[in-house]
């Protein structure tokens, strides 16, 4: 009889497929995207060329976005209730002669009535011999005096700061250009708590699968500059903290956009030059924002996988409210040694050894000390749904081994149901959050229009109740679970 080596190659690829991380669904191909913006409860992206993306759940994307001008790498910012668009009108040509344009539209939506874009008014320019190439505009309002600045440049020269009238989208009077990077473009200004970030594209682009892009940033404490990074590394001398590089299949992030949906729930915009899960295609993506030690820094997308769901509050976990079952191992009294016989594991408490004595019905669930036992085991994974959110599908939260799904219900409690149906309370959306903690939250809470949230009530009971990023109550950790 012949024996046959195993076919390692086929058994990677099978490995590689079963842990591989898309980064949006449906057809989200763009390149150079504008920073994700919401308009009459749909997401919207525009990129290189004329056209652009949209959303109704932030998950699912297809074309449909009109954007005229051509030209590349736009950005989008909401003023008011009009919307100031900016585009490179050259996608950095080769003399380096560019220019930098604004417009306005009521809305988003080209089924609108309202549709309509103001004549494009030029802001920036280059001129082919100095050291800047007019093109990847990103637009700030400043949260704390209202101004306007667009920030523009690609690695031919600087990164420049110009200071636009909020009002008509051209550049404000007497306003001179201010360099503030080098050898970086896509660049984009965010404000938190009295620093000013500018996060700019590092590496190469345009090269699919080989490119390196990734996003920097740096900081400081005026608009105009200068902007170090955390070792003190000027961004004028190429300094930059890094942000998001490369994850596994997504190669390439660049054009950081930031989305704030709700105190301490942000995210950012990107693209990757290439998603080896379709095909290789520039694709938009959507991650977390975490801010660690004062600096933004790119979370991850949930991954798939059994966990322990742990309350921030307190540190007990999330458990079927079941009777607790003692384990069949040796009794010795205290401090008693063990004698000179081998000593043997005791293996693992497992779920067959519980299972019978559960309830059949709805279960309700507590908060307790976490023992690594059947009723403690979570496994999380994206449901069987066409919907999601921002960044996101909806997850399916059962024990592990089992069927019993978390489920919220219309008393604002939490309980563990017999079967998973894939009904909408039994859907839930996980949220990285700022600080790196998750909220948890049911996808519909029957009877209530209320947008209500997975949270520890005291020392043992899981309720739902408002989001409150203050609180500890509203966060958990999704501690991965290492198999028996």
């Amino acid at each position: 009889m012949q024996t046959r080596k195993p076919n390692y190659l086929f058994i990677s690829l099978l490995l590689l497929i079963a842990h591989t991380t898309i980064a949006q669904v449906g057809k989200p191909f763009i390149h150079d995207p504008s920073t994700v913006i919401e308009c009459e409860g749909r997401y919207y992206t525009f990129g290189t060329g004329s056209g652009g993306l949209i959303s109704k759940d932030g998950w699912t994307w297809y074309g449909g976005g009109v954007r005229p001008g051509g030209g590349a790498a736009p950005d989008v910012i909401r003023i008011g209730d009009r919307f100031l668009v900016a585009f490179g009108a050259t996608g950095g040509s080769a003399n380096h002669k560019g220019a930098i344009l604004t417009m306005w539209n009521k809305t988003l939506d080209p089924s609108s009535p309202d549709f309509k874009y103001s004549e494009p008014v030029v802001v920036a320019t280059s001129d082919g011999y100095e050291e800047n190439d007019a093109i990847d505009p990103g637009l700030m309002l400043d949260p704390v005096t209202g101004r306007l600045w667009l920030t523009y440049g690609t690695y031919f020269g600087f990164t420049r700061l110009l200071e636009l009238d909020p009002k008509t989208g051209k550049c404000k009077a007497g306003s001179k250009p201010v360099d503030v990077a080098i050898v970086c473009e896509a660049s984009t200004l965010v404000y938190r708590d009295g620093w000013y970030y500018l996060l700019a594209t590092h590496g190469s682009c345009c090269d699919g699968a080989n490119s390196t892009y990734n996003v920097v940033v740096g900081r400081s404490k005026k608009i105009t500059g200068p902007y170090l990074d955390n070792v003190g590394r000027s961004m004028l001398q190429g300094g930059g903290k890094m942000v998001v590089a490369t994850r596994g299949g997504l190669i390439g992030p660049g054009h950081f956009g930031h989305i704030i949906l709700e105190k301490g729930v942000e995210k950012m915009s990107i693209h990757y030059e290439a998603d080896l899960a379709q095909g290789g295609a520039s694709v938009l993506g959507i991650l977390p924002v975490l801010w660690k030690d004062g600096w933004p820094v790119a979370g991850e997308k949930f991954k798939e996988g059994n966990y322990e769901i742990e309350s921030v509050r307190r540190g007990y976990a999330l458990e079927l409210a079941v009777d607790f079952t003692r384990m069949a191992a040796a009794q010795r009294g205290f401090f008693s040694p063990p004698g000179n016989e081998p000593l043997k594991p005791v293996a693992p408490q497992q779920l067959q050894d519980v299972i019978q004595s559960w309830p059949a019905g709805n279960t309700r669930l507590r908060i307790g000390d976490y023992m690594s036992r059947p009723h403690q085991k979570w496994t999380i994974t994206d449901a069987p749904d066409t919907t999601g959110y921002l960044g996101g599908p909806y997850y399916k939260i059962v024990i592990e081994g089992t069927e019993r799904a978390l489920a919220a219900t219309g008393s604002g409690e939490v309980v563990s149901v017999p079967t998973f149906t894939g009904a909408p309370e039994q859907l839930w959306r996980i949220d990285q959050l700022t600080d790196g903690s998750y909220r948890i939250m049911p996808k519909t809470v029957p009877g209530s229009g209320k947008k209500l949230v997975l949270v520890s009530s005291g020392d043992s009971t899981p309720l739902l109740a408002e989001f409150d990023f203050n609180s500890d109550n509203c966060k958990w950790n999704l501690k991965g679970l290492v198999k028996d």
